[in-house]
Formats: C-alpha cells, structure tokens, sequence
C-alpha cells in the first residue's frame, strides 16, 4: 500500500484522493483508512519507510567500505533516491510537511547518519575540511535541480562535477 501511495502522490501531487491510492493498492479505501487514518498518517509511514532505508544504507555502506567511498557512495544513493522521489518531496513541501521532523517522530535523523559519514570521510582525508553536513545537503539539492528530461544523463553530469568538487585535494 505505501509503494502505491508513494507512486500516487509522486504522480498526483497532495490532492489525490484516497480512493485513487485504494484502486492502484488493489485495496478497498476502508483498507486504507483502517491503516493510516488520516493522510498525514499516511505522509507519516511513507517517510519513515523511506528514512529507515536510508538509515540502513548508511549503516551498510559505514560498515562495508572505507570512510571516503562509503561518504560518496551514500551521496550519490541520496541524489539517486531523491531524484526518484522527486515528485513526492514537491507534494510535501506544497503541503509544508517537514520531513525532518517526521522522521525524528520515529527516531530517526537522516542528518546525524549523513554527518557522520562525512566527518569520518573529513578525517580520513578524502573529503575537504570546510564542508559541513548543511553544505551537504543543499550540493544534494542542487544536483536534483538538474532537470534530466530532456538529458538523461544531465544529473548524473552534475553529481559527478559535485562529487570532484567535495574531494579533498593534496
């Protein structure tokens, strides 16, 4: 259901109706209602799902590769799942839906995970020392301004001149 919900309001934007996530869920909309009551609840179990799994790829990539790698590998996984996600990131902000928030309503903080993967990137050596997690976060947003439609491969371009400009030059 949140897959189909996430698709719709990516698609739809803040005005699609319950019934419209119910018939692409293949549920009736008392399925829907009797899971997420409201649709902030529902705005609510989408963002966490997505925060918990961006939380678990940090933790993965932290404890699979070195600190640099595991840094820019993660980057470029939050551009990707933004990118994909685009169309509901614009939804909530149309909204005023903080996301940030939410997710430290169910105990996550996207922003401690990304921070410190960039400060043991920072330590290791391999990204500058003058950058700082909110320097992070706005190079993530400015790579998603990249509108791809027209050049499939334009926010790749992006990511990759962003990703040379983070390293840390000897």
């Amino acid at each position: 259901m949140l897959v189909a919900a996430t698709e719709a309001f990516a698609t739809d934007g803040p005005g699609v109706t319950v019934a419209e996530i119910a018939r692409r869920a293949g549920v009736g909309t008392g399925t829907v209602s009797r899971h997420f009551p409201t649709k902030r609840a529902l705005y609510d179990a989408i963002v966490q799902d997505k925060i918990e799994k961006l939380e678990t790829e940090a933790a993965a990539l932290a404890e699979r590769l070195e600190p640099g790698p595991a840094f820019f590998a993660y980057f470029a996984h939050m551009v990707d799942q933004a990118s994909v996600d685009y169309g509901l990131a614009g939804a909530l902000s149309q909204l005023g839906y903080d996301v940030e928030e939410a997710a430290a309503r169910a105990g996550y903080d996207i922003k401690r995970s990304l921070g410190s993967l960039l400060r043991a990137a920072q330590e290791a050596g391999d990204v500058r020392d003058d950058i700082d997690v909110d320097d992070v976060k706005a190079l993530i947003a400015g790579c998603l301004a990249r509108d791809d439609s027209t050049d499939p491969d334009a926010r790749r371009r992006v990511l990759e001149i962003t990703v040379q400009g983070l390293r840390a030059h000897s």
